[in-house]
């Protein structure tokens, strides 16, 4: 990693898949972890411990390996890092784990895979124009989560309820994320995106901290099982930390088109082993939900992509996911 966080584009090939094998495996196993999480540990104050150690894990990286020089940033730089650290972890991914108290992971991780669609939906709102198949990817999507929150049972097995808000706060949380994508897409963002990457972390998890004291959370530490403490740590480290490093090292080795596979890869790995190894059910609506949105995002990231290849001067949209980190944050769970 070079000191603006680059990617070096050396190497065996073979690395970079594996790094994207990782993407897929890790970001799409991390519902299943929250959901072990939240089964003994209070949500929001889970969620916090987790990003306050990966933030501090990467920033240590950042420093040991880039130095100190990939560490500043202005006054707008780490604004910019700062509100996204709470719109993506504190919004993003809070709403998320208080959601999986009452939602399945696979179901969340499906309704969770709207995010490029809200993305394309509020550069709408900026004034750009979307496609026609970006359209038709939108409205196909817009279906399959009407699918998935009125029909779709989607609730946890076990000492898990339901609630009947849960999926709507997992749109919410969705939301929060996109606008938190689409920010640092438009705000001044440092130069190197593991330093960003931390601090979004660290404020992130301290915002949660904060906010799970507020709602009256409390973390009874004999109270936790070992379950969740594995879970907990496998989130921070693994699903914060080196997920995310396998992620920039695939962007800077691989086409962006094939790295954004994850889009669609992600919520297919979390409802396979949601039922495997959490004994969730998939019910008919779930599956077709499920497939809609999946299919939409498939169109949406497929348009946009045929958008960015244009002649030069053609009027054209930024990318879902270049490889200058426009939507890497949608996808770091």
């Amino acid at each position: 990693m070079s000191a603006n966080g680059t990617a070096e584009r050396t190497g065996p090939t073979w690395w970079a898949w594996a790094a994207l094998g990782v993407v897929y495996v890790v970001w799409g196993s991390t519902y299943l972890a929250i959901r072990f999480v939240v089964e003994s540990a209070p949500p929001m104050l889970s969620a916090g411990m987790r990003f306050l150690v990966g933030g501090g894990v990467l920033a240590l990286l950042v420093l040991l390996f880039a130095g100190p020089r990939a560490l500043r940033m202005t006054r707008a730089q780490f604004g910019t890092s700062a509100l996204a650290g709470l719109l993506l972890p504190a919004i993003g991914n809070g709403l998320v784990t208080v959601a999986e108290q009452y939602v399945s992971s696979g179901m969340t991780a499906l309704l969770i895979a709207c995010v490029p669609l809200y993305v394309v939906v509020l550069r709408r709102l900026l004034g750009e124009r979307p496609s026609g198949a970006t359209v038709v990817g939108i409205v196909v999507g817009l279906g399959g989560l009407a699918v998935l929150v009125l029909l779709g049972g989607g609730s946890a097995s076990g000492t898990h309820g339901t609630a009947w808000w849960a999926p709507w706060l997992v749109l919410l949380a969705a939301l929060g994320w996109s606008v938190g994508s689409v920010a640092t897409t438009r705000l001044p963002v440092p130069p190197n995106p593991f330093a960003s990457s931390a601090v979004q972390m660290l404020v992130g998890g301290l915002a949660l901290l904060v906010a799970g004291w507020a709602r009256g959370e409390r973390l009874d530490v004999g109270a936790v099982t070992t379950s969740s403490w594995l879970a907990l740590g496998y989130l921070a480290l693994v699903g914060s930390v080196f997920a995310f490093s396998s992620y920039v090292y695939a962007l800077g080795k691989l086409p962006v088109s094939t790295v954004s596979t994850y889009a669609y890869v992600n919520p297919v790995i979390a409802v396979f082993l949601g039922v495997v190894l959490a004994n969730e059910r998939v019910d008919v609506a779930q599956l077709v939900g499920g497939l809609l949105v999946l299919a939409a995002v498939v169109l949406v990231v497929s348009a946009e992509r045929r958008g960015a290849r244009r002649p030069s001067g053609a009027e054209t949209a930024p990318e879902l996911s270049g490889d200058d980190g426009k939507i890497q944050q949608s996808c770091r769970r």
